[in-house]
């Protein structure tokens, strides 16, 4: 595994918890129904609710990006650092003949 892996591995674990974090937060459709927040009905909570929604909408739609983007980008390197025969290639020889000649003492 390099180092690139390792590094785009740990902001991809970053990206999708945050991701959680900021979808939690939000407030649903419904007046006065969030999961985590609730708020009261006031003019002021009304209003911050308007540019922390904005915020927690674009923060959603960054941090979506980001994780999509790593994901495909880890995956383009797993595909051109993966052998093309991941699997040994063997001769024509059965593994029951290459046993034999393994186990066969010699004349």
């Amino acid at each position: 595994m390099s180092i690139v892996e390792i590094i785009l591995g740990s902001v991809l674990l970053l990206a999708s918890i945050a991701l959680i974090i900021i979808i939690i937060l939000q407030e649903g459709n419904q007046q006065g129904i969030g999961v985590v927040s609730g708020g009261a009905d006031t003019f002021f909570s009304k209003n911050k609710a308007r540019s922390y929604d904005a915020f927690l909408a674009r923060a959603t739609k960054w941090f979506a990006v980001a994780f999509v983007a790593v994901v495909i980008a880890l995956n383009i390197i797993a595909y051109y650092t993966t052998p093309a025969d991941s699997v040994e290639a063997t001769d024509s020889t059965s593994v029951s003949e290459q046993v034999a000649e393994t186990t066969a003492p010699e004349a």
